[in-house]
């Protein structure tokens, strides 16, 4: 994505999410991968599901008072890479920023490193790998990831680098039309989860930017159709479903910090602290509710349960299990066709989940002797996506 973002190519994550502030009210914990290496957990051995935002001209918009209103409801992820893409920052620079700004960080247990930001592996590679090694040589247990260019991802450059413990990807802004290039996926960001979910060794991975609520189809053409909550929730549990440790929610006005005073990019319409509000933003929390409800750890995609021939682009169907569960999306209301016979349960409990609000509603307890086909509520159309929820009982 091309905005004004500032800074060296290094970002620092402080963890401010939910995640964390919504169990730990002292000291958070130390976070590593898990033991299946496809997810992030705490010390402790708790789920740790990422649910982040992209809040990247804070520190060149807001005040100290403005900053704190927005960390009260929101995680921070300040800094961009654009001097080491302009050649601005050569590796002996890169080596001394690095492991002074790691040393300064040593000792905090809620931060998690970005490297890159917005830029191609192949530009500047051993400057993102110094950065990676220097910090990863101080801060052994603090957790590292490279934000790609967009409509690419970390795992094409880095994942073989142990410094790298997960994987991100840049799923972008552009619709299926627009994505001409041959190259990549258009709004397909789950085949991006798919590419990584195969790599060995495992690394969990995540969609770090996806089009964002607000903003052009496209990024740069005001007169095109603006991204809206229903997207943002597609992008979310299309990705998760399909295998991811989590999912970074983004909204125009907030990346910018759009301001009375300022002249909006990307034909922004609302101020940021009113956009903080977006319907897409308050429905993120749905998706890390319903994926915390059931076993966290041993849930893995899940498309091979699908009974039916799987649909393209918006009539695509992404299904997620456990030992005992199934989630299945559907982003349009189309139905859900699942193969019974493979999950060798001798009857199952079949629920409803609305995204838009958290609801679920229960269809009742059938034997489990074939496959079958499940009839979403309402009429199939854009933005009627619902989760079906299989449960052993």
């Amino acid at each position: 994505m091309t905005c004004r973002k500032s800074t060296l190519g290094l970002l620092i994550l402080f963890l401010f999410t939910s995640c964390i502030s919504d169990i730990y009210k002292g000291t958070p914990p130390n976070l590593r991968i898990s033991d299946n290496k496809r997810f992030i957990e705490t010390e402790n051995g708790d789920p740790f599901f990422w649910l982040g935002d992209t809040g990247w001209l804070l520190f060149t918009k807001l005040t100290r008072e403005e900053t704190e209103k927005y960390l009260e409801d929101r995680p921070l992820v300040p800094v961009w890479g654009s001097n080491v893409r302009a050649g601005l920052i050569n590796r002996e620079q890169a080596k001394k920023y690095a492991a002074w700004i790691a040393q300064r960080y040593h000792d905090r247990k809620n931060v998690i490193w970005v490297n890159g930001g917005d830029v191609r592996g192949s530009d500047s590679t051993a400057i993102w790998n110094i950065i990676g090694y220097t910090i990863k040589q101080t801060n052994k247990d603090q957790l590292i990831t490279y934000h790609p260019f967009g409509r690419t991802q970390s795992s094409e450059w880095f994942h073989n680098e142990p410094w790298l413990d997960f994987n991100m990807f840049q799923s972008g802004h552009r619709r299926y039309d627009q994505d001409t290039t041959g190259l990549a996926y258009g709004e397909d960001n789950w085949k991006y989860a798919n590419a990584d979910y195969s790599l060995i060794p495992h690394k969990p991975s995540l969609d770090g930017e996806p089009s964002y609520e607000g903003i052009p189809q496209g990024l740069h053409d005001i007169t095109q159709p603006f991204w809206s909550d229903k997207d943002m929730r597609r992008y979310a549990y299309w990705s998760v479903f399909a295998g991811c440790c989590g999912f970074t929610y983004g909204h125009s006005s907030i990346m910018q910090f759009y301001r009375q005073q300022d002249n909006p990019d990307y034909g922004a319409k609302e101020h940021w602290d009113v956009a903080i509000n977006a319907p897409g933003a308050s429905q993120m929390k749905h998706l890390k509710q319903l994926i915390l409800s059931k076993p966290y750890f041993e849930r893995v995609p899940a498309n091979d349960l699908l009974a039916a021939k799987q649909g393209e682009k918006y009539d695509y169907i992404v299904i997620n299990r456990g030992n005992d569960y199934l989630f299945a999306y559907t982003c349009n209301g189309s139905d859900i066709s699942i193969d019974l016979n493979k999950l060798k349960w001798p009857d199952y409990k079949a629920s409803w989940f609305d995204p838009r609000n958290g609801a679920v509603s229960e269809t009742g307890i059938s034997k489990n002797d074939r496959a079958m086909t499940f009839d979403p509520p309402g009429t199939k159309q854009p933005g009627n996506d619902r989760v079906l929820i299989l449960e052993k009982n």
